[in-house]
C-alpha cells in the first residue's frame, strides 16, 4: 500500500472513532509528523506516516523524541497493521 493511501486510510479511520486527523505543517520547523490527531476530552496524537519498510529520517526521529518528552504520543504508521494498532491505542474507552 502507498503511503499516500495509507494516510488516506488513516484519516477515515480516526473521523470513524468521532476524532479529526488534521495535516501537520509547521514552518520553519522541518520533520515534523504528518498529522496531528484531535480526540474528544482534549486528546492530542502525532502521526508519521511511512510507505511500508521505509524508516524515520534522523530529523524525524528527533522531531518525535522532542513531542514525546513532552508527553505526546507518537505514532508511526507504515502498514494497516499498526493503524490498527495506533487506532486501539486511541479509542475512546
Amino acid at each position: 500500500m502507498r503511503e499516500a493511501e495509507l494516510e488516506k486510510k488513516l484519516v477515515e479511520r480516526v473521523k470513524e472513532l468521532g476524532g479529526k486527523a488534521l495535516k501537520f505543517v509547521s514552518p520553519g520547523n522541518a520533520g515534523v509528523p504528518d498529522r496531528i490527531i484531535l480526540m474528544r476530552s482534549g486528546r492530542i496524537y502525532f502521526a508519521e506516516v511511512k510507505a511500508p519498510g521505509k524508516c524515520l529520517r534522523p530529523l524525524q526521529r528527533r522531531r518525535k523524541k522532542q513531542l514525546e518528552q513532552l508527553g505526546f504520543k507518537v505514532f508511526v504508521v507504515d502498514s494497516l497493521d499498526e493503524l490498527e494498532v495506533m487506532l486501539d491505542a486511541i479509542r475512546p474507552t
